[in-house]
């Protein structure tokens, strides 16, 4: 068979493809909405119409032009079409389709976690799914550089997405930073529909994208016009046509679409009819083939998609943009309402006929086909690459240290406790320091990470000299730039930072090698890449965030440096366990046991909100405190016979906890001091027992067994430096009083003892709450 043969073929089969996938997303949609019963009336939902724009497009890339080492992000509202691509590979189950957007059906938007088909990346808030490609195929640089995947193996890390995705800010904060890094192997596949939820897109921005990829140093291959199109424009008259085309607003474009062939002719018989040639090259079409003509736009052209992916076969990142319709093929194509429009019933039967499928067929994969075709089409199916390709690699584990060394020093802030531990650790030669990983948005130093780069250098995979080292001139930061360097330096980005942690994070799954990633960010600026940081837990990735300095205490930066919320974040987000040690050998403690979490089969990421302020250390007596602080929490200073009162703290608040629990001990018998070092475990492990309730397990959470040292009638004096709610609820555990300390208000300028005492978390405030709590004052 001749060469042209068989690429007539395999079109062939991509059409088809590109029709199979279609109906499979739209029936499967109608499925949930028309057909499965609705309990509560809530619509289901599902996106007919953009799952349509994007089929042509997912049946070049899923059965041509994808190999077995790539990995994709698809588009949130094209899930639909994944999740059908996978019933015909075999990996999808027909329960699951008709479950969809149900209880254990496939999911609204592709997910990792969640849904039974490979899912590469999750997806579902805009941007973060195009972007995590991106920061993915740095992390594919890092392991090849370092010697952990091969250069053969590597793979194109893919996104496709929605053009109104390139509204979303955090996409150019990717790709300066990737510009920064020289990114490779990357591809990012526009469905230009020029539809988004609430309107058609704005014509004039999308002129420039061109300029904005290529000065970062991509390649822009745009697909506009399909082969029917194409062979017009070649014909008299032709060229007026393409011009008008070119020309035509968004808008306009949409809504003749949607009305049909003969619109079509009355508009453009008023706007080019007159000039030479184009009325007898419109008269060539009747208004189906011209309707199918004018829609006839390069991302619903196989051929074209074909040609445009064999043609950036080389590693330079591309973006592709695909001019499509939005719906297309089905009754509401073009329509500015169809974002989330579903078809009717009858119009959902009029499509099935047009395709041949009988009633009752419509779960056969190649229903209405006919044998031979259907029998072809399978086998092209179950040749392609991906047919064979199913699992997941397995990572081997990464050995950690029976202890971490607890740094010196009478006394210390968790902050430089964790540099000292760190820098420990790259000196060791134990494996673990090996995987280590680390990134920051441009506070590297601020965050104490500088020693550990200083011994172990910044990744880059080309080389770049320390020009001050090279100089002479002193500076505490020896940082040369190398392959095998391991600390990978951000802007000052925060969402970039939370992508770079997914990205580090998900290396075991997919590239089949673990690595350790630690993450430092200022901790109230956690929230600035919030939806990345939920994002990278929602896909069960594995970071260690180190968070510093919390709360009040960087006091002279004022109150835009000062965290009140951050603990009720690390409380709040799945996926994360939440620790804040006040001291260095808890520190020690806690970081050992995160190396193991991140590797744990139910483990998951871990924050560690720290400190710049120094606090004197304590003597331990044993060691017999360490299980119960990695448990959440510890008596620092037990409770003695029927105690009424206990203080309970969190932090470096410990100094003012101490001084407060020396003046009240003797006109309160018993008194605890409790160390909270994680109220999210603590709280985790209560709420599972409250929920124990009716899933018939009844084991004691580590709180109550704590709280069990006291009175049921004792109060509680609870004190943090963030949030007071993070340890309040404390009180609903045995029906306690609490008195809450914390802060609730947004800091100013001042040292700690001024703003200690104007925020009352001072040894007098406790005290003084103490007092109002246990005698009444």
């Amino acid at each position: 068979m001749a060469v042209s043969d068989l690429n007539q073929d395999m079109l062939a089969a991509l059409e088809a493809l590109d029709t199979r996938l279609r109906w499979l997303s739209a029936w499967t949609i109608h499925n949930a909405n028309h057909i499965r019963g609705s309990r509560d009336g809530l619509k289901v939902g599902g996106h007919q119409a953009s799952c349509a724009s994007m089929t042509a497009i997912m049946a070049a890339l899923y059965f041509h032009a994808l190999r077995p080492q790539d990995k994709v992000a698809v588009k949130p509202h094209a899930g639909p079409v994944l999740h059908a691509i996978h019933y015909l590979l075999g990996n999808q189950s027909l329960d699951q389709l008709q479950r969809f957007r149900g209880l254990g059906g496939a999911q609204s938007y592709p997910s990792r976690t969640k849904d039974a088909i490979p899912v590469d990346f999750s997806t579902g808030s805009v941007g973060l799914g195009v972007a995590v490609t991106a920061f993915t195929s740095l992390v594919q640089d890092y392991l090849i550089a370092h010697g952990q995947m091969k250069e053969a193996d590597a793979g194109r890390m893919i996104a496709l997405m929605g053009d109104a995705e390139l509204d979303e800010g955090n996409i150019y904060e990717c790709l300066i930073e990737g510009y920064k890094h020289d990114l490779r192997n990357c591809w990012w596949i526009v469905d230009y529909n020029r539809q988004s939820l609430d309107a058609t897109t704005a014509d004039r921005m999308f002129r420039r994208f061109d300029d904005i990829f290529e000065t970062c140093g991509w390649r822009v291959i745009t697909m506009k016009h399909g082969k029917l199109q194409k062979a017009a424009f070649k014909k008299p008259g032709g060229k007026t046509l393409e011009d008008w085309i070119d020309n035509c607003p968004n808008a306009d474009y949409a809504a003749l679409t949607y009305q049909g062939g003969a619109a079509w002719r009355a508009r453009l018989m008023a706007d080019i009819g007159g000039k030479l040639n184009v009325k007898k090259l419109l008269d060539g079409f009747d208004d189906e083939a011209l309707a199918a003509l004018m829609t006839n736009l390069g991302g619903h052209c196989v051929d074209t998609l074909v040609e445009a992916f064999d043609k950036a076969a080389d590693d330079v990142p591309t973006m592709f943009i695909a001019y499509t319709i939005k719906g297309n093929g089905l009754p509401f194509a073009g329509h500015k309402d169809n974002h989330a429009g579903l078809m009717n019933p009858t119009q959902i039967h009029g499509l099935r006929d047009s395709l041949g499928i009988a009633e009752g067929q419509e779960w056969e994969p190649y229903a209405g086909l006919g044998d031979n075709m259907a029998a072809k089409l399978k086998a092209f199916v179950e040749q392609s690459p991906l047919a064979k390709t199913n699992t997941e690699p397995v990572a081997e584990g990464v050995p950690v240290p029976d202890r971490l060394p607890v740094p010196d020093g009478d006394e210390q802030s968790t902050q430089a406790a964790f540099g000292r531990i760190l820098l420990d650790l790259s000196k060791s030669g134990h494996p673990l320091a090996d995987r280590i990983v680390t990134t920051s948005p441009d506070v590297t130093v601020s965050t104490n990470l500088g020693a550990f780069v200083n011994q172990r250098g910044l990744f880059r995979r080309q080389e770049l000299k320390d020009v001050f080292a090279g100089a002479k001139i002193p500076s505490a930061q020896k940082w040369s730039g190398h392959a095998a360097g391991q600390h990978i330096e951000l802007g000052i980005a925060e969402n970039n930072l939370f992508l770079m942690l997914t990205a580090l994070g998900l290396a075991a799954p997919l590239f089949g090698s673990r690595l350790m990633p630690i993450g430092t960010v200022y901790d109230p600026f956690i929230a600035r890449g919030l939806d990345a940081l939920n994002y990278g837990c929602y896909q069960d990735s594995r970071f260690l965030l180190v968070a510093t300095p919390a709360g009040l205490t960087l006091g002279p930066e004022g109150g835009a440096h000062q965290s009140i919320n951050s603990p009720l974040i690390g409380m709040g987000q799945p996926g994360l366990t939440y620790f804040e040690p006040a001291y260095a050998d808890e520190l020690a403690a806690l970081m050992r046991w995160s190396f193991e979490h991140l590797q744990a089969e139910k483990g998951g990421s871990v924050y560690l909100r720290l400190t710049t302020r120094s606090i004197p250390q304590i003597e331990r007596v044993d060691d017999g405190w360490e299980a119960d602080m990695l448990k959440g929490g510890y008596w620092l200073k037990r409770p003695s016979g029927e105690a009424e009162a206990a203080i309970v703290f969190t932090g470096a608040i410990a100094p003012e906890v101490l001084t407060a629990f020396d003046g009240l001990v003797e006109d309160i018998p018993g008194l605890g001091l409790l160390n909270v070092t994680s109220p999210d475990l603590l709280h985790r492990g209560w709420s599972a027992k409250q929920a124990g309730r009716w899933t018939g397990k009844t084991e004691i959470s580590h709180a109550e067994t704590l709280l069990s040292a006291l009175s049921p009638h004792a109060g509680l004096v609870t004190i943090i430096d963030g949030s007071p709610s993070a340890l309040s609820w404390l009180g609903s555990v045995k029906g306690m009083r609490v008195s809450p300390l914390g802060t609730d208000r947004f800091g100013q300028t001042g040292d700690l003892i001024d703003l200690y005492r104007n925020y009352r978390l001072d040894a007098e405030a406790i005290i003084e709450a103490a007092a109002e709590l246990f005698l009444g004052e």
